[in-house]
This record gives C-alpha cells, structure tokens and sequence, in this order.
C-alpha cells in the first residue's frame, strides 16, 4: 500500500535551491519514500520526525502512521548545523 506523500511549502522552497542533478537525486528518493518510509537510509528523531539521507542532502520528515501519510517538512544539505 502506498503512502499520501505531502511536501509543505519549506521543503518545496528547498527543493528549487538544490542544483538540477542532487533534485533528480532526492526526487527518486521521495518516490522510493512513498512506497516505503521505513526503508533506505533513514533515521528516526523526535516522535514523530523522522530523516532520510540522498546523498549529501537531508529529507526531513513526519509520519502519521494512521493516515498513511508522509509530510515532507524539509530538504537540507548536510553540514555541522543540519541537526
């Protein structure tokens, strides 16, 4: 079953600074995210937030396990400041 992937507004804005080759890049990783959060690189942080890892960018994300929904809430480039 699959998963209602919503990405708030923050993230979308992120999404547009990110140069066109990592965005193809976190674009797959997002598809592969619908199908199954729980599967790749991921990380779990404060109830209910959760992190992805695409390369050297970041998907932050929550999960509402209920509603079968995955909002995307932000897309960072790691560095010493990301978390």
């Amino acid at each position: 079953m699959n998963w209602t992937l919503v990405v708030a507004n923050p993230a979308r804005k992120d999404l547009g600074k990110i140069p066109d080759r990592d965005r193809q890049r976190i674009l797959r990783a997002l598809d592969a995210l619908q199908a199954d959060p729980f599967s790749g690189d991921i990380k779990r942080l404060e109830a209910p937030a959760w992190r992805r890892r695409s390369g050297s960018y970041r998907i932050f994300y929550d999960l509402m396990l209920d509603e079968h929904l995955i909002v995307v809430t932000a897309i960072k480039r790691r560095s010493t400041t990301t978390y």
